[in-house]
């Protein structure tokens, strides 16, 4: 794709992936199981724990699956088909792109 410059893209995305790795490490913990010792702490305490859980794995889901889609974008790089509809094989604009590097599908294809 000639109006895109994959190199900086490239850099980008792996600087993005870096940074989404790095928050999967630092959360590690916050999915941990929650201990259901009464003694330790209150049946409130204990749900507000469980609430925290659920959305720190929530999180956790969503950034896995923006890791997934930068790989994705990654590989389309290597192979030479970056900014190319996996789709209809037409080409995704550059604005649009610009504003997703990420995204594998034209306008069209995306429906909107």
């Amino acid at each position: 794709m000639s109006d895109v410059d994959t190199d900086r893209v490239r850099a980008e995305l792996e600087a993005k992936r870096a940074e989404i790795c790095a928050l999967l490490d630092e959360t590690q913990e916050d999915v941990a199981p929650v201990a259901l010792d009464q003694t330790q702490q209150g049946r409130l305490s204990r749900m507000d724990a469980m609430q925290r859980q659920e959305m720190a794995q929530a999180a956790r889901r969503r950034r896995r699956l923006e890791l997934e889609r930068i790989d994705a974008a990654i590989a389309r790089i290597d192979a030479g088909t970056f900014g190319e509809c996996v789709r209809c094989g037409e080409e995704i604009s550059p604005a649009r792109l610009g504003l997703d590097p990420t995204t594998p599908l034209c306008r069209d294809c995306a429906g909107g």
